[in-house]
């Protein structure tokens, strides 16, 4: 459902209105911070999270789009929450935020904006600094999110280790072919935790210690990879 310009900017001048209201006679809104808002944002983040998974799995049912739209709506209050909060301290303000991000969009898009080559998405990323493609990775993110988002940002930039990639994991693991699909491979992975706690592992400790490992790796190989 598409909707004008206008009735774009005047639902966002609306909601600035309102936050600005808010900030003024609210006295929770009022105290709010940086740091407060902190793990409300990430709150929020999970629960847009499983509104789109929800809306994934029944992609027909209306309610979840309700859902889904709601939950937009808090992470947009969180991005002009803390936008309003350093204007008030006098660092930046909302129009700076998206003036950033635009200005992210048409550099890492030089193929687009500027005629320039397409170059894979990690490659351009380096090209702002970063000393590994890892740098992109929060150390906060949980450790199997964080594996998965490693392995891909490693693989954008040509590294791999054969020997995790192409080699099954036991006998047993090829016969029962734990990678026939999602599911399998979910079950397979819940019994592997089940037998780390029965062997009295923390598989989220030990998880957490491979990506380390596996980071070291990385940031070797970029070190003697030309990028």
């Amino acid at each position: 459902m598409a909707s004008s310009t206008t009735d774009q900017q005047e639902a966002l001048q609306r909601l600035s209105d309102i936050l600005d209201r808010l900030r003024n006679e609210c006295p929770w809104d009022r105290e709010q911070t940086l740091k407060s808002l902190r793990y409300l944002s990430i709150e929020e983040v999970y629960e847009l999270s499983e509104a789109i998974v929800a809306v994934g799995e029944h992609p027909d049912d209306a309610r979840r789009y309700d859902d889904l739209k709601k939950e937009l709506g808090d992470i947009l209050l969180h991005i002009y929450f803390y936008a309003k909060i350093a204007a008030d301290g006098g660092h930046f303000s909302l129009t700076d935020v998206a003036n950033a991000v635009c200005d992210k969009l048409v550099s890492r898009h030089p193929h687009i904006f500027a005629g320039g080559e397409q170059l894979p998405w990690e490659r351009v990323k380096m090209r702002e600094g970063r000393t590994s493609v890892l740098e992109g990775v929060p150390q906060s993110l949980p450790p199997l999110v964080k594996s998965v988002r490693m392995q891909e940002k490693a693989e954008g930039i040509g590294y791999g280790e054969p020997t995790l990639a192409d080699q099954p994991l036991t006998t047993a693991d090829t016969t029962n072919n734990i990678f026939a699909d999602e599911k399998t491979f979910g079950d397979a992975l819940l019994r592997l935790l089940h037998e780390a706690h029965r062997h009295g592992i923390n598989a989220d400790d030990a998880l957490t210690a491979a990506n380390h490992r596996y980071q070291q790796r990385v940031e070797e190989w970029e070190r003697t990879h030309k990028r």
